[in-house]
C-alpha cells in the first residue's frame, strides 16, 4: 500500500511539473509579481502605520515600480539588443584567438589538429547561450503590464489574507505561526539581499566601465539579478563579462575583471551578507545549485532568479507533513 502511495505521489509530481512548464508563459509573470509584492510589503506596512490609506499606499508603490521597472526595461532592452547585434563579431574574435592559441601550442611541439578543434569546439556556442539567456530575460519584460496589475491586486489583498486563512482554517495555529515566522525571515532576507545585490551591480558596472568592457550596464544588471541566487549566481554573472574581456583585450585584462568580481563578492557576499543575514534560509549548497538548474528548466531565466524562494516554499511545505519531513531534512543545511 505504501509503495503504491509513493508511485502515485511521484506521478502527481511529474504531472504538476509538466503543467507548470506548459503554463510557464502565465506562471512566470505571476511568480515574479508575487516576488516583487513580497519585497514591497514592508513599504506598504510602513505607509499604513503612518496612517496613509491603503489605496494611496499601493498607488505610491505602483508608481515607484513603474518608474524603476521602466528604467530597468529600457536599460536592459537596449543593452541586450546591442549585445545580440555584436554576436557575429564576438564569434569571429573567439575563432581568431583560438587559432592563435593553437599556433602558440604547436610551437612547443604539441600537435593539435585543426579538425579536432572544429569537432569539439564551437566558438560561438558560449556567446549564443549568453545571448539566448539574455533574450529570455528581455521577453519577460514584455509582460510588464500584467506584472504591475498582479502586484496591484496582491498588495490590495495582502493585509487581509492572514485573517481570511485563520477564519478558513481555525485549527491550524501551529502551521500559521510557522508560515508567519518563515515569511518574516524571508522578507528580511529579500530586503537585505536586494540592498547587497544593488550595491554589487553598481560596483561591477563601475569596475567594467573603468576597463572599457562592452555593455557594462548589462553586466551590472546581470550581477544584480543573479546575486539573488546564492553560491553560484555570482559565478554565472562573472562568466559573460570575463569572456567578453578575453575577446576584446586578451587574458591580462580578463584577469583584472575576474579580480574585480572576486573582490566585490568576497566583501559583500562573504563578509557583509552573512553578518546581516546570519544563518540564512537553511538550504544546502548542492540543493541551491540543483534548484537553479531545475527551476531554470521549468520556468526559464526567471525560474533561475526565483529558484531559492520557490525551493524554500517547497521545503516549508514538506517539513509540515510527517510523511515528507525527511525530505525537508535532507535538502536542508542543518546537520
Amino acid at each position: 500500500m505504501k509503495q503504491s502511495n509513493y508511485i502515485i505521489s511521484c506521478a502527481g509530481f511529474v504531472i504538476i511539473i509538466a503543467g507548470m512548464k506548459i503554463a510557464s508563459p502565465i506562471l512566470v509573470p505571476f511568480l515574479l509579481a508575487t516576488f516583487i509584492a513580497i519585497l514591497n510589503l514592508p513599504i506598504l506596512l510602513f505607509l499604513q502605520k503612518k496612517k496613509v490609506p491603503r489605496g494611496i499606499s499601493v498607488f505610491i508603490i505602483i508608481l515607484l515600480l513603474i518608474f524603476f521597472g521602466g528604467t530597468l526595461s529600457t536599460l536592459l532592452g537596449t543593452s541586450i539588443s546591442g549585445f545580440s547585434s555584436r554576436i557575429p563579431f564576438y564569434t569571429q574574435r573567439i575563432s581568431e584567438q583560438a587559432n592563435w592559441a593553437i599556433t602558440f601550442i604547436n610551437n612547443f611541439g604539441i600537435d593539435i589538429p585543426q579538425s579536432t578543434i572544429n569537432e569539439y569546439f564551437d566558438p560561438g556556442t558560449a556567446i549564443t547561450i549568453i545571448g539566448n539567456t539574455l533574450s529570455g530575460l528581455k521577453s519577460v519584460l514584455t509582460n510588464t503590464f500584467l506584472i504591475i496589475l498582479t502586484i496591484l491586486f496582491l498588495l490590495m489583498e495582502a493585509s487581509g489574507i492572514p485573517a481570511k486563512l485563520k477564519h478558513a482554517f481555525p485549527d491550524s495555529n501551529d502551521l500559521f505561526s510557522k508560515i508567519k515566522s518563515f515569511f518574516d525571515g524571508f522578507n528580511r532576507y529579500l530586503v537585505i539581499k536586494t540592498a547587497t545585490s544593488l550595491l554589487t551591480g553598481i560596483l561591477i558596472y563601475l569596475w567594467l566601465l573603468f576597463f572599457n568592457i562592452d555593455f557594462p550596464v548589462l553586466w551590472g544588471l546581470l550581477a544584480f539579478m543573479l546575486n539573488f541566487v546564492p553560491n553560484v549566481g555570482s559565478i554565472l554573472a562573472a562568466i559573460p563579462a570575463i569572456l567578453l574581456a578575453i575577446i576584446q583585450f586578451g587574458f591580462l585584462k580578463a584577469i583584472f575583471v575576474l579580480f574585480g568580481f572576486l573582490t566585490v563578492n568576497i566583501i559583500l557576499g562573504g563578509i557583509l551578507e552573512p553578518r546581516f543575514l546570519g544563518k540564512g534560509l537553511g538550504l544546502s549548497p548542492l540543493i541551491v545549485f540543483l534548484s537553479l538548474i531545475f527551476w531554470g528548466w521549468v520556468l526559464g531565466p526567471v525560474g533561475m532568479l526565483l529558484s531559492v524562494p520557490l525551493t524554500m516554499l517547497v521545503k516549508i511545505a514538506l517539513e509540515n507533513n510527517q510523511n515528507t519531513k525527511w525530505i525537508s531534512i535532507l535538502i536542508g543545511s542543518e546537520k
